[in-house]
């Protein structure tokens, strides 16, 4: 089951986000908020984690 841990506002920034929890060992989604057959690079996007894994992601974060 996955949980939404931060939104974003373009594909680059999700993408950002998605390799900095992964590098750390963190499995991460990144879904765009539009239909999926619609976005583009400008669409915002959810950043995904595994629910009940919020508090690692915020200590990556917390890390950096």
């Amino acid at each position: 089951m996955w949980t939404e841990y931060k939104k974003v506002s373009t594909l680059i920034t999700a993408e950002m986000w998605k390799d900095m929890l992964e590098s750390e060992g963190l499995p991460t989604k990144i879904i765009p908020e539009t239909n999926i057959l619609d976005w583009s690079e400008q669409t915002t996007f959810t950043v995904m984690v595994p629910k009940g894994r919020e508090h690692v992601a915020n200590e990556i974060i917390r890390k950096l």
